[in-house]
């Protein structure tokens, strides 16, 4: 079993950064691809970043490219999303994801675990 838990979000101004945390426990050697989601109310879910927990390699959303980054703590079992000049149309409810090397890495169908999910309000 893998079992992510996401834990940073909260209510933040437009402008200001914040950090968000997705601790991983099980066996999770077998998932190679940790991801970033975010759904905001009434929309679908909708892919932010992901990185293959052997190698590094990362890859953005073009609407967060050059404010998020996403990186890993191999020891810790944890993956983060530094975010940075937060926007009001980042405000969502933020998962985390594990799952294996594909083709479909920006698909959530790609990702067979998921944590609960952590809220981020940017106020303007």
């Amino acid at each position: 079993q893998v079992q992510l838990v996401e834990s940073g979000g909260g209510l933040v101004q437009a402008g200001e950064s914040l950090t968000l945390s997705c601790a991983a426990s099980g066996r999770t050697f077998s998932r190679n691809l940790r991801a970033w989601f975010r759904q905001a109310p009434g929309k679908e879910r909708e892919f932010v970043a992901y990185i293959t927990w052997s190698g590094g390699n990362t890859y953005y959303a073009d609407s967060v490219k050059g404010r998020f980054t996403i990186s890993s703590d191999n020891a810790k079992n944890t993956v983060y999303l530094q975010m940075n000049s937060l926007k009001p149309e980042d405000t969502a409810v933020y998962y985390c994801a594990a799952g294996g090397t594909g083709v479909a890495a920006v698909l959530p169908a790609n990702y067979d675990y998921w944590g609960q999910g952590t809220q981020v309000t940017v106020s303007s």
